[in-house]
């Protein structure tokens, strides 16, 4: 689960400097959360690939191994 924390607060992280450059640029309101969104959501596509797939990794092998342990309690209780 440390990924899948370390890849959202670099998403956070990116959004809000993205936010701060759009307000010193002169954006306000509804349009600074837009355009912020819109560019650090491509920025972050881009820059955290890599951290992307390891949280996609663990995510993964997470659920795996809830399964196992399901599918192994399960026919525990069949038994």
């Amino acid at each position: 689960m440390r990924t899948v924390f370390l890849y959202t607060l670099a998403r956070f992280g990116i959004f809000l400097a993205t936010a701060a450059v759009l307000a010193l640029i002169g954006a306000r309101g509804l349009l600074l959360l837009a355009l912020a969104v819109l560019i650090s959501g491509v920025v972050s596509f881009v820059l955290l690939s890599g951290q992307r797939d390891a949280m996609s990794a663990a995510v993964v092998s997470g659920v795996k191994e809830r399964r196992r342990k399901f599918e192994r309690a399960r026919t525990k209780e069949d038994a």
